[in-house]
């Protein structure tokens, strides 16, 4: 059993050109809906549509790139790449392997996984065993979506909640002594099946019929939202015998603005203690919690010696949490 601890070196986004408001999109689809009604529920205010022709790895290497460089890394030091993605370029080649190619990553090995919104903590989760069994010493882990192309732009209930990017961690492998303490300390992954589906893609390549666009039971979605994640933290805390007060950073999945403002409330964080993207960048599933840890290291927020703490739920019903010492 190898010694070596997981550390977050690098952090990278991306996201497409195009950013659309929420009165954009309701003149864009012809929906009857408004700034003020989608703000009012969500705390989404625009979000981002992937270009014409713009793949998930596209994005995806995008945002690997960037976090490669900020750890001042290349593609001789990747061993393994995760994709998180319930868009994939293709049923196969895995979109993982897309974007190994776009890298020029010649070595190693490349594989998606689908946890929907939970997808990021999943592959957090499978990347930290791999370093722990020194199976691997450097792991991209991306998330990525287009959900741009599974929605269905006349429900105004699942149309105006989504949108399209890429983030990514550059996870180094070194010894607890080098460490210093830094790097994920523990991950908590979690399903039941049996609520599949109030948040599901009707059809996709391995059925007969349905409409491959997302269909949710809204509020079915926010109560177990609130009550399994809010579980999940704690699980995550008491792991590692720390308290509430101990986390510097909650970024949580970028969902809706009032169940990330009732996981702040649980932690006993002020609002500026929580990273926040979803007013800009809408829920864009397994990119969200990357996209936001991307944005709040470059700008200086989160610190290293940091504690932050990771949350998200999604369709399967998924959810999990992560923790990790910046």
């Amino acid at each position: 059993m190898s010694s070596l601890r997981a550390v977050i070196a690098g952090t990278g986004g991306y996201l497409p050109e195009r950013s659309l408001s929420n009165d954009e999109l309701a003149a864009w689809k012809g929906l009857e809906t408004s700034d003020s009604w989608i703000v009012e529920r969500t705390g989404i205010r625009r979000r981002h549509i992937a270009a014409p022709g713009e793949s998930a790895s596209d994005m995806g290497a995008a945002a690997a790139r960037a976090a490669l460089a900020q750890a001042g890394a290349g593609p001789a030091d990747v061993d393994a790449i995760i994709v998180a993605t319930s868009t994939p370029d293709s049923a196969f080649p895995a979109t993982a392997t897309r974007i190994q190619a776009k890298l020029g990553v010649a070595r190693g090995f490349a594989f998606d996984l689908a946890a929907a919104c939970t997808g990021f903590i999943y592959a957090l989760g499978v990347a930290d065993a791999l370093i722990r069994t020194g199976q691997a010493r450097g792991v991209l882990v991306i998330g990525t979506e287009v959900y741009s192309r599974i929605l269905d732009w006349a429900d105004r209930g699942t149309c105006v909640l989504f949108g399209d990017g890429a983030g990514a961690v550059f996870l180094r492998g070194l010894p607890l002594a080098e460490a210093g303490g830094r790097g994920l300390l523990s991950t908590h992954m979690h399903a039941d099946g049996r609520h599949g589906d109030i948040l599901v893609v009707d059809g996709g390549a391995g059925t007969t019929g349905g409409t491959g666009v997302v269909r949710m039971a809204g509020r079915e979605v926010f109560k177990h939202a609130v009550t399994k994640l809010a579980a999940a933290v704690d699980e995550a805390l008491a792991a590692n015998g720390l308290g509430h007060g101990d986390v510097n950073w909650l970024v949580p999945h970028q969902a809706n603005l009032r169940i990330i403002e009732a996981m702040g409330r649980k932690l006993h964080l002020p609002l500026e203690r929580v990273v926040v993207t979803v007013d800009r960048h809408a829920n864009t599933s397994a990119a969200s919690i990357p996209l936001a840890l991307a944005e709040a290291a470059r700008d200086g927020r989160i610190k290293t010696g940091d504690l932050v703490l990771m949350e998200a739920i999604g369709g399967g019903l998924t959810w999990g949490a992560a923790l990790a010492r910046f």
